[in-house]
């Protein structure tokens, strides 16, 4: 008998479609009463709590008791890495000729992918972080630079709190809809609470896609200020002049 960790018990709970519909939905970041998770799994409620009880058995989520109400939520970032990575491997498996991504508009622009920016602009910010030298890849993973430090400081963000914290700091994360990168860990996480924090953008009602306001896309740009186009969906006219300083 083999004395590697039981992966068959996990894969097969995962495997269930109300079950992996039940964990892409909490994929949000967000509270979910059973209720809420039936209708969007389309199952009854007897059917869901049925599924929640196993999601719990295995620690793939967690409940927290609000009066008469039980809200679930994900177990924790390594359950949602670990959904972001089996998200990337279903599209690379499903063919080069899929059209890839959501068909709503708003989520392929712009969502949330458990606690951090993805779709388009998630990929393009990453992106332009890497070009500013916010960042730099090397073979160990993802680092941030002094220059990127001092970005983020203007920002509103304090990296060495960030770094605290006991989940990874800053690496890339495949984003499904886009095959490139989007930023995750702690920073990641950071960075969306803090352009929702200044107004720039929240989180839509009953549904992953994070809405920025027409200031926020433009703070957005002018954070690199440089002649890449945003995606098509934001683009904006091409700047002159160095990097605008954040406040």
């Amino acid at each position: 008998m083999s004395e590697s960790p039981n992966i068959v018990r996990v894969a097969a709970l995962i495997a269930d479609n109300a079950r992996a519909e039940v964990l892409c939905a909490l994929m949000s970041g967000r509270a979910l009463t059973a209720t809420e998770l039936a209708n969007m799994a389309g199952v009854t409620k007897q059917t869901m709590s049925f599924h929640l009880g196993k999601l719990l058995d295995e620690a793939l989520v967690t409940v927290e008791q609000q009066g008469r109400h039980r809200y679930f939520r994900l177990a924790g970032t390594q359950v949602a890495e670990l959904l972001e990575t089996l998200m990337g491997l279903a599209v690379r498996s499903e063919g080069i000729h899929l059209v890839t991504g959501p068909r709503d508009p708003a989520l392929r622009k712009a969502r949330v992918c458990y606690d951090h920016l993805a779709g388009e602009l998630g990929v393009w910010v990453y992106e332009q972080m890497l070009q500013a030298g916010i960042f730099q890849l090397h073979s160990g993973g993802l680092q941030l630079t002094e220059y990127g430090r001092v970005w983020f400081q203007q920002l509103g963000i304090d990296t060495d709190e960030v770094a605290s914290s006991k989940r990874s700091f800053c690496r890339g994360c495949l984003d499904w809809s886009e095959r490139k990168d989007h930023l995750a860990g702690a920073l990641g996480a950071a960075f969306l609470n803090r352009i929702e924090a200044l107004g720039w953008a929240k989180r839509a009602e009953n549904s992953r896609a994070i809405v920025f306001s027409a200031k926020g896309e433009k703070a957005i740009w002018a954070m690199f200020a440089t002649p890449s186009a945003l995606p098509a969906r934001t683009q904006q006219p091409a700047a002159t002049g160095t990097a605008t300083q954040l406040t």
